[in-house]
């Protein structure tokens, strides 16, 4: 899949080995894979091109999706199942989960129902309408429990747009970036590519992941997500990075 006249290359070419650390393939818990079959789909299409490792992350987001480590386990269950029927005991699966900060949030974290990437990293986000109120007290709360805030898709949220140093102030709170696929192409609009690509220039990703909900999505990845020889290393450093991280 190597473009070869235009020196840039197809990133799914470079995926061998890879661990997608953020992506919503459990079935019928969310926006993502609606039931079993749609998951399995979307695993032996992440196969193509050699990824077989996941860590499994629906919303946690109160009053729209909630999930409990219960909910979720319940799903991975199903799944688990239906690797096993479908002869892909090769493919290692893990849950978490993508947690909204919202007016729920500290409750969960406070009662331990909090699910983790790893030991010590947690998966979050943010509305795309405005910037979480409790934010920084969550951050905080998180920190001091020796874990790592992830936010994801941090080039999403439109609102942070205005001044690259809004998201240096955002990390110097100790919050880890975490990089959509799909952000590299312009599936979600220029300006969100524009920010990520910013983003990744100057080194402020910790982590690169898929966010897949459907084929749709990993069809774009397969078909559009080209890069230049620069864009292609810094990101293959993150790969590796996240390899390292989420084994």
């Amino acid at each position: 899949m190597f473009t070869f006249f235009s020196k840039k290359e197809y990133l799914v070419d470079h995926l061998n080995g890879f661990v997608d650390m953020h992506n919503h393939i459990l079935p019928g818990i969310d926006d993502g894979a609606k039931n079993v079959e749609e998951s399995i789909e979307l695993i032996k299409g992440f196969s193509e091109f050699g990824v077989d490792r996941f860590i499994c992350t629906p919303h946690i987001m109160h009053n729209y999706y909630d999930n409990t480590p219960k909910t979720i386990k319940k799903a991975f269950k199903k799944l688990d199942k239906a690797l096993k029927a479908n002869q892909l005991e090769n493919i290692k699966v893990k849950y978490a989960a993508e947690h909204m900060i919202d007016d729920n949030f500290e409750h969960l974290l406070q009662n331990d129902r909090i699910l983790l990437l790893n030991s010590n990293c947690l998966l979050i986000e943010m509305s795309y309408l405005q910037a979480s109120i409790n934010l920084d007290v969550s951050i905080k709360k998180i920190t001091q429990r020796q874990i790592y805030p992830v936010l994801a898709h941090p080039e999403r949220y439109i609102y942070l747009h205005k001044n690259i140093n809004i998201y240096k102030k955002i990390k110097n709170q100790g919050i880890l970036f975490q990089l959509n696929m799909l952000s590299l192409t312009d599936y979600y609009g220029k300006e969100i590519q524009q920010i990520a690509f910013k983003l990744l220039e100057n080194n402020m990703y910790d982590f690169i992941a898929s966010d897949v909900h459907n084929m749709k999505h990993l069809k774009y990845l397969k078909e559009h997500l080209i890069l230049d020889k620069k864009r292609l290393d810094n990101t293959l450093k993150l790969i590796n990075r996240t390899i390292l991280s989420m084994l």
